[in-house]
């Protein structure tokens, strides 16, 4: 039988490495031991260790249904494991044992999802692909970390014996990207997507326009993109997405299965699409774009019908190729927008995104005016925001508002890990690691009831970041925490514990390539 060329290479190291220990009289290494189930970032709801562990063979096959979807979500997990095992891991709907991948209706809902292991194979089981897919995140975890190395490494690939039942607390588990302060790549915001497919984060929200750059091609309006985002913070070239540039970003999110959700801010962080357009300012004049880093100057006119007219046009384009149910309208930091004018704003722009299909998310500066049916509003607020700015998110929560919570100093991923910190900024406060988990989405607000909170999300600003290495250094080791408040159980949510299971999460960064930050909080066991 011919043999595969990367299993040649592996069966050469072998042999090298036992002909070196026969030469210098080392010791064989001893037998590795299997990543424990109850290891994994988010914690699975139960983990129940037990029988032998799975070893992942030349011979292992990767077995899914007939469905497009299951097949998929099998050909991902072969492209993962192939490069590091060095074997083929046919993905195939024949055969028995090996690794398989099964929708059957059960407790899992849409994300849910049981892995069983034993010694004769690993079985995924889910309702719904996406359930498939995040289970398949779980078997990832519990394989050495080397298995994220794009050569081959020598194993052995053993996976724990037992069963693991996981389903997610909440729905909306979100991360921000702000493209907006600083352009990304579409290659770049893919390398972001993949890492925060690992802790099943399930929604990106991407900020694609605000004072310095407007990064989206809307077609009744091009010089938003051709000249509203020619530049960025500091001065740089800026960039845009064209609509297919777009298109793939959502195409390749929902291949991960995230749901992206665009925001187009407004009434203010507006000054890229005033500099673009002269007659949406009061006066008719234009000014200059911006590079800085000021907030609140910016505002559209509210009182002119044109401003009504490019809101229209750019939901429209925008929500045509948007399959995801939420727009976002930002909303936030409106200080040169009067009170009454940004109520009066808000009343008619609500409805052109539900004329459109979607479902508004708004910043929580959205409950000032009156949040549309099933709005959501996201809380980026404070520990220390004043009791009538809270009661008023907590009044639109009680009837109705569904809230997505973001708390500043707790989850903006920007901010400074200590004063030491060279990225990011301070003015929510140092936000070290185990600040970022240590709360409670449930009981953050006193008075918002239960059913109310539909989830958590990290936004990440701009202002200081530039590249992928600076984005992974303010993600890491925090997005994994912020990850696992809106996943796991509350009463799995304890420091002690989970600073230990974040600590073994370093070696598979390493592997992966990702840039993070060597918090003192945690105990690293790589460098």
């Amino acid at each position: 039988m011919r043999q595969h060329p990367r299993t040649l290479r592996l069966l050469g190291s072998l042999l090298l490495v036992a002909m070196t220990a026969s030469v210098t009289g080392a010791a064989p290494a001893p037998p590795a031991s299997p990543t424990p189930l109850d290891r994994v970032v988010p914690a699975p709801a139960s983990a129940d260790p037990g029988g032998s562990p799975y070893r992942i063979t030349p011979g292992t096959h990767i077995r899914v249904d007939g469905s497009r979807a299951t097949r998929g979500v099998g050909e991902y997990l072969a492209r993962i494991l192939r490069p590091s095992t060095g074997y083929r891991l046919p993905v195939t709907a024949r055969g028995a044992g090996g690794i398989r991948l099964r929708i059957a209706e059960g407790p899992f809902g849409a994300e849910g999802y049981r892995l069983d292991s034993g010694r004769g194979g690993v079985t995924i089981t889910a309702a719904r692909p996406a359930g498939l897919f995040h289970g398949v995140q779980t078997l990832r975890q519990l394989l050495p970390a080397a298995v994220e190395k794009d050569s081959v490494q020598p194993g052995p690939w053993l996976v724990a014996g037992g069963t693991i039942k996981d389903t997610p607390r909440y729905g909306w588990r979100g991360a921000m990207l702000d493209v907006s302060r600083h352009f990304f790549t579409v290659d770049q915001v893919k390398r972001y997507i993949d890492q925060l497919a690992l802790y099943k984060i399930n929604k990106l929200h991407l900020h694609l326009s605000d004072d310095q750059g407007w990064r989206i091609a809307i077609d009744s309006w091009p010089r938003l993109a051709t000249y509203g985002g020619s530049t960025e913070v500091g001065g740089g070239p800026g960039g845009f997405y064209t609509k297919a540039d777009y298109k793939e970003i959502v195409r390749y999110a929902g291949s991960r299965y995230l749901e992206v959700v665009p925001e187009i801010d407004m009434p203010g962080h507006t000054n890229a699409a005033l500099a673009s357009y002269a007659d949406l300012n009061c006066d008719g004049v234009a000014p200059p774009l911006y590079t800085g880093t000021e907030v609140g100057f910016s505002s559209l006119c509210v009182g002119k019908e044109i401003t009504y007219d490019f809101v229209d046009d750019v939901v429209r384009e925008l929500a045509a190729i948007t399959p995801g149910r939420y727009l976002h309208i930002g909303g936030d930091e409106a200080h040169s927008t009067s009170h009454e004018d940004y109520v009066k704003f808000m009343d008619r722009v609500q409805p052109v995104v539900a004329k459109y299909g979607k479902t508004v998310v708004g910043w929580h500066q959205l409950t000032g005016a009156t949040p549309a049916k099933g709005a959501l509003a996201q809380y980026w607020g404070l520990d220390s925001t004043g009791a009538e700015e809270k009661a008023r998110v907590v009044k639109a929560a009680q009837s109705g508002t569904g809230l997505i919570l973001s708390p500043a100093d707790r989850v903006y991923l920007d901010m400074k890990y200590t004063k030491d910190t060279p990225l990011g900024l301070s003015w929510a406060g140092y936000v070290e690691v185990k600040r970022s988990y240590d709360w409670d989405p449930g009981a953050y607000l006193p008075g918002v009831p239960g059913g109310a909170v539909r989830g958590v999300e990290a936004p990440m600003w701009s202002e200081t970041l530039e590249n992928s290495e600076h984005i992974e250094f303010m993600a890491f080791p925090r997005l994994p925490g912020v990850a696992e408040l809106g996943w796991s159980p509350a009463a799995s949510h304890d420091w002690e514990r989970y600073k230990g299971r974040l600590a073994a999460q370093a070696e598979r960064w390493n592997a992966l390539g990702i840039e993070w930050y060597r918090s003192p909080q945690v105990p690293w066991s790589v460098r």
